[in-house]
């Protein structure tokens, strides 16, 4: 090992707890390493706080022990034979080191007890079994069989076994490949998956069938939320595996020529954007111009966004999930996808389903999205009216900074004069939703009069007229032909309700 590899080491070694951990398993009689994740990001110089530590003997007891010894709670998974505590701000994770043997029709596998070495012929990637002994006689010293610090170095993804041996075992591990690849992928260094391994994951790509969707999509999740994620999206694409689990972005592949139209490739315009939008949410973050709204004890209350937000990944993935089923060609105005917001929208309960992910409020935000992704610029004609822009804000509420966001990201083009000028559309509805904003408070829109106070004003039971009236009054709010106040929601409310026959009881 290089004297500067040693100086790395050491410097992510000096935490207090694995010393502790050193000593206690010392006192035990029992050998323990730090391996996989921690190991690999302290070469990449990236300070984790997820430390994984392997255990030749009982892992829990050994977890038990340091716990009592910080001062810390432990939690104990007897089922999965691991124990877990939290120490200054870092989960710390224990386990005893075990082999594996896997059934063909499961990737739950049969486990006995084994050595370290046992347990790094088990790992997913030669990067993500490296070890550090955490022995006195050699504490720090680093455990590398497969060569994962060369593999780290060259920027490769490869495993420890015959590819298709890890891959069949546990095919979860071919989106991990990709993940992987997508994650520690920078400006610096690009992390490619051997040849041989890529081959392996298209053979082996039908045994996604005995994972649960819900695994699949949490490994979806993780790639969504990288720097790049378009990377994750094309190896999925090109190993097979993105037809098996979302073949609804496959369809948007391909171009189609018609008399010398041909319209956008939608599939690579896509990844551009969920690309866009990934660098605009974190420098938004960074810049602190994002929010988020929580909702507390039944108190909405306001915070600054400090990770991604996922579903806005997926906004963006699927915001031009309806073009195949709306493409049209038309002579006079070449290729038309009319009311794919529309049908997109209508298609992600059916994705998120399919997935196993939530049906809530985080699916309905996906929805909204998709829904209105095309609003912000169709606002601009020779002017931006304080009507559109105000029914913009209604719809979209405290999700308009992502819609936004979304949009801009939206604007791609060959032709840098239409980016031009769709920016320059673009700016101008941001100015304009900033002033309205102010002026009429839109966002959060309440109607200021209610079906109760309806109700008790003209002494009716709920019925259609109290529906009618107070679509009325929302409508001659947005459209600027009263303001955003109860007074002038009153009198008006009054008005119209004498023209249908309805009198005030008091």
């Amino acid at each position: 090992m290089k004297q500067s590899e040693t100086t790395v080491i050491h410097g992510f070694l000096d935490n207090r707890i694995f010393g502790i951990i050193s000593g206690i398993a010392g006192e035990m009689g029992v050998r323990a390493f730090v391996i996989g994740g921690y190991v690999r990001d302290c070469f990449l110089g990236r300070q984790g706080k997820d430390i994984d530590i392997v255990v030749e003997g009982s892992g829990i007891e050994l977890a038990e022990a340091v716990a009592a010894a910080v001062g810390s709670k432990v939690s104990v998974f007897r089922n999965f034979g691991t124990a877990m505590l939290k120490y200054k701000g870092m989960e710390v994770e224990f386990v005893g080191a075990r082999k594996e043997s896997y059934r063909r029709d499961s990737r739950k596998p049969l486990v006995e007890n084994g050595t370290l070495e046992d347990d790094q012929l088990r790992r997913d990637f030669t990067i993500n079994a490296m070890a550090f002994s955490l022995q006195k006689e050699d504490f720090g010293a680093l455990v590398d069989p497969f060569g994962g610090i060369r593999d780290l170095a060259a920027g490769i993804i490869r495993t420890p076994l015959d590819p298709d041996t890890t891959y069949s075992d546990d095919p979860l591990r071919m989106i991990r490949a990709i993940r992987f690849a997508t994650k520690l992928s920078d400006g610096q260094r690009q992390f490619t998956i051997v040849p041989e391994s890529l081959e392996s994951i298209r053979r082996n790509r039908g045994r996604l069938s005995i994972l649960s969707r819900e695994r699949i999509a949490e490994e979806l999740n993780k790639i969504l939320v990288c720097a790049r994620p378009s990377t994750g999206f094309r190896l999925l694409d090109e190993t097979g595996l993105l037809e098996l689990i979302l073949p609804q972005l496959v369809s948007l592949k391909g171009t189609e020529n018609v008399d010398g139209h041909c319209h956008k490739e939608n599939f690579s315009h896509t990844l551009e954007v969920v690309d866009n939008v990934a660098s605009a949410e974190l420098q938004a973050i960074a810049g602190g111009c994002l929010k988020d709204y929580v909702n507390v004890d039944g108190v909405e209350e306001e915070r600054p966004r400090t990770a991604p937000n996922v579903w806005l990944r997926w906004a963006a993935l699927l915001h031009d999930i309806g073009k195949p089923a709306t493409k049209r060609f038309d002579k006079a105005s070449g290729w038309t996808f009319h009311g794919h917001e529309v049908v997109g929208a209508r298609m992600v309960p059916g994705i998120f389903k399919s997935l196993r992910m939530p049906l809530n409020e985080k699916m309905k935000y996906v929805g909204k999205l998709v829904l209105l992704h095309l609003r912000p610029i169709a606002l601009v004609t020779e002017e931006v009216t304080d009507s559109a822009v105000r029914r913009l804000l209604f719809d979209a509420g405290n999700d308009i900074d992502d819609l936004m966001l979304l949009c801009n990201a939206d604007i791609t083009s060959k032709n840098p004069r239409k980016v031009e000028r769709l920016k320059k559309n673009f700016a101008l509805v941001s100015r304009k939703l900033a002033e309205v904003e102010e002026k009429d408070a839109i966002r959060n829109f309440k109607n200021p009069v209610t079906g109760e106070y309806i109700m008790e004003l003209y002494g009716i039971p709920p019925c259609r007229q109290i529906g009618e009236l107070k679509e009325y009054v929302k409508n001659a709010i947005l459209d600027g032909a009263i303001g955003n106040d109860f007074e002038a929601a009153d009198r008006l409310l009054r008005e119209k309700a004498a023209e249908m026959g309805l009198v005030p009881v008091k």
